[in-house]
């Protein structure tokens, strides 16, 4: 017979004392009024908090509440990863699970930085952005890493720092010939996501040359030929997606 579930949280040593001040704990995520859903999909949802704390001030806390515990771990250790390898990336400040299951993970708030493409679309020219976006990428790849969702929206963008969200999916890159295949995915995601935004063809092609040099996994045009046929196959379940889904490709609430 297996053993019943009961509620766990891990914390960081910042939130720990953020939870004592403020009597946070695992109820506090699933039912507090102050935890605001702003988006619900079929396998978690997206909520915000804003809670006082001991130092003056309120912070404001990013959490994902899943209907099971395995996807809370997996993505505190994505985050993790990124970690170690000094990749910027939200903090992991709690994580956890309910005891009939379901499981959380809670980040800190990027001060200050917002998603790269509400950003190109608000009117920041892609050519700022241009460098260090390629250069994250290529330090991600370098680093023996793969996030499998490397769209644009999941930069986030503070003047030319970059830092990367949503770790689900952060995984190590598996050796050759597969790893190339998961290193074209993370580009064709990334590519695929500036179609629909002022960017150029040269500005792509441009991008993929600083990544290649960066990455060092090869020519920028034997990366293209894979990365256009990939970005086909993405545009096709994507369209399928957003049907079922329409919000699902949004990093932050408006």
């Amino acid at each position: 017979m297996k053993a019943r579930l009961a509620d766990h949280m891990v914390m960081s040593d910042a939130f720990a004392k953020w939870a004592d001040a403020n009597g946070l704990n695992v109820q506090w995520v699933f039912e507090s009024p102050q935890v605001v859903v702003w988006r619900k999909l079929d396998d978690r949802e997206n909520c915000v908090a804003e809670i006082a704390v001991p130092e003056g001030g309120k912070a404001k806390l990013h959490i994902k509440r899943y209907p099971t515990r395995g996807p809370a771990r997996v993505e505190s250790l994505g985050l993790k990863l990124l970690y170690k390898a000094k990749i910027p990336a939200a903090s992991v400040a709690a994580w956890g699970w309910r005891a009939d299951g379901r499981g959380f993970v809670i980040t800190h708030d990027l001060e200050g930085y917002q998603p790269a493409d509400k950003m190109i679309e608000a009117g920041r020219p892609f050519a700022e952005l241009l460098e260090p976006t390629a250069d994250i990428a290529a330090k991600l790849h370098r680093a023996g890493l793969h996030h499998r969702d490397l769209y644009l929206c999941h930069f986030m963008v503070k003047g030319r720092q970059i830092a990367l969200i949503d770790a689900a999916r952060v995984r190590k890159l598996p050796a050759w010939p597969m790893r190339r295949r998961w290193i074209v995915k993370d580009l064709a995601q990334f590519w695929y996501s500036t179609l629909k935004l002022p960017i150029t063809d040269e500005q792509r092609v441009a991008w993929l040359e600083r990544y290649s040099r960066g990455a060092r996994v090869g020519e920028a045009g034997a990366l293209r030929k894979a990365i256009v046929a990939k970005v086909l196959r993405i545009s096709a379940h994507d369209v399928k997606l957003n049907e079922r889904q329409p919000r699902r490709n949004i990093s932050i609430p408006d």
